[in-house]
């Protein structure tokens, strides 16, 4: 750690934003930061949790995404656009939705 990150530190009312850096990676992350970790929009973020390309877990009304997914489609070639949801409904179902 470098002097000048102890000295900041050591200063009363200085918040370390990096305090948990040395962790590694959340098991799961909101949709705003997940958006963030594979470089789409929100929107586009849940064209691909409705199309089932993302895992996610509930907590309450919150939707997480998982890391594993999110490292899985970070892995990959994706050709295709990403798609509304009515386009992803009926990639699944195989008919328009009204």
């Amino acid at each position: 750690m470098s002097d000048t990150l102890r000295f900041m530190r050591s200063l009363p009312g200085v918040v370390d934003i990096h305090a948990n850096a040395d962790e590694g990676p959340r098991m799961l992350y909101d949709r705003k930061e997940a958006a963030r970790q594979i470089s789409v929009s929100i929107r586009s973020l849940d064209y691909l949790i409705a199309g089932k390309k993302l895992e996610t877990r509930r907590i309450g009304k919150k939707v997480l995404v998982t890391h594993a997914s999110l490292k899985r489609y970070a892995a990959g070639n994706h050709y295709d656009a990403i798609t509304s949801r009515s386009d992803a409904d009926t990639d699944a179902s195989g008919e328009r939705c009204a």
